[in-house]
């Protein structure tokens, strides 16, 4: 199987020449500033950096070109509870592979609470069965803890076959279930699945068939796991935590 060819999203290009102005929000952004092409990773792409740096506003771009709805959720989500996404994504020519997807999910820590509120929603106003719920376990996502609901979406609701867009899915789970969530990333690409993914931890950007792209003011360029500032940072303060600690409390 050629990869290349096999993979959902191939790459996006900035349409430059149709850009308003490039002083102004979200184009004045290090990252888009010098974007033209970026390339995805047939199987796991990262993006990563500062914040600020803009990673996240091109995921999101990514995924509203794509047909996802901004806040989240499937292809069929079509909710709105605030209009806050930018006009990236109509700047956006998205290079898609042969194959289509035949499952999707935009998952995003900020609004994942919206995302279950409208699954509740469409189970009230729809039939007895079957429920939106289930495919996400079965139990409220409201009645479990943000991390048990994101990782319980991300467990049951992801079924292979698919194209995953994931926004900072640490921000909801523990070092294990980070941990975790690697395995289930490598089960979902051994199911043909393709994961583009802006993350801030090194756990998750460790996994190893995959680009990271290093976001900064300087723009983006890809890196290896060891090279980038995350991994770094995280490596200096846990080789000499007293030392670290010191400089940051002036003790």
């Amino acid at each position: 199987m050629n990869l290349l060819n096999s993979q959902y999203v191939r790459g996006i290009c900035l349409k430059r020449d149709a850009v308003p102005s490039f002083n102004h929000y979200p184009f004045n952004l290090p990252s888009l500033k010098t974007l033209e092409e970026l390339t995805f990773h047939p199987k796991v792409t990262f993006l990563i950096g500062e914040n600020g740096m803009g990673k996240s506003t091109l995921l999101e771009a990514v995924a509203v070109a794509l047909g996802f709805n901004a806040e989240g959720g499937s292809f069929n989500f079509n909710f709105s509870t605030f209009d806050s996404h930018s006009e990236l994504g109509n700047h956006l020519k998205v290079i898609k592979g042969i194959d289509r997807p035949s499952d999707g999910f935009f998952l995003r820590a900020e609004s994942f609470y919206n995302v279950a509120s409208n699954i509740e929603e469409m189970d009230r106003e729809g039939g007895p069965s079957p429920k939106v719920i289930d495919s996400f376990g079965g139990r409220s996502l409201h009645e479990q803890s943000h991390g048990e609901a994101f990782f319980s979406t991300f467990l049951h609701r992801f079924r292979g076959n698919g194209i995953y867009i994931l926004d900072e899915p640490e921000a909801a789970l523990s070092p294990l279930r980070q941990m975790s969530m690697l395995t289930r990333i490598h089960d979902l690409v051994n199911e043909h699945s393709q994961f583009i993914i802006a993350t801030h931890s090194p756990v998750i950007m460790a996994y190893p068939d995959a680009a990271i792209y290093e976001f900064s003011e300087d723009g983006i360029a890809e890196s290896k796991l060891e090279e980038t500032n995350h991994y770094t940072i995280m490596k200096q303060f846990f080789d000499d935590k007293k030392r670290m600690l010191h400089h940051l409390l002036n003790e």
